[in-house]
């Protein structure tokens, strides 16, 4: 049974219902969710005026039960306010395609989309691998 007072934001979120009421196919979805922005928390160090650090973006990566890595995302900036409050400094983030996160992160990894809610979607890195061969 789907929550009723999740109210999707955009057609990311829109499309995610649908495949989660089994409306359109898994590999539909995927194709959406690879051409669609997500949010992707990156950890914010207390910045001195002016000053530009060079170090690269740091994503929220936790870690598995069974101690493999998760990246974690989300359909919008909004979705990640409640989960990201127990996680210092990672309050801002950047809105990429979703296709472009493989592309720099890899496939090595697992990917949780807005953990913790019910529109959301877990992804296996052996999936990942499989959806955007290289």
């Amino acid at each position: 049974m789907m929550n009723s007072s999740f109210i999707p934001m955009n057609e990311l979120e829109k499309q995610l219902l649908h495949a989660q009421a089994g409306q359109m196919t898994g590999e539909a979805f995927i194709t959406v969710l690879a051409n669609s922005e997500v949010f992707m928390p990156i950890y914010e160090k207390i910045q001195i005026s002016g000053f530009q650090p060079h170090d690269q973006a740091q994503p929220l990566i936790l870690d598995g039960d069974s101690g493999d890595k998760i990246l974690i995302l989300f359909t919008s900036p909004e979705r990640g306010k409640v989960f990201l409050q127990d996680f210092a400094g990672y309050g801002g983030g950047l809105l990429v395609e979703f296709k472009w996160v493989i592309e720099k992160m890899g496939v090595g990894f697992n990917i949780s989309i807005n953990p913790d809610s019910e529109v959301g979607l877990d992804l296996h890195a052996a999936a990942i691998a499989q959806m955007f061969p290289h």
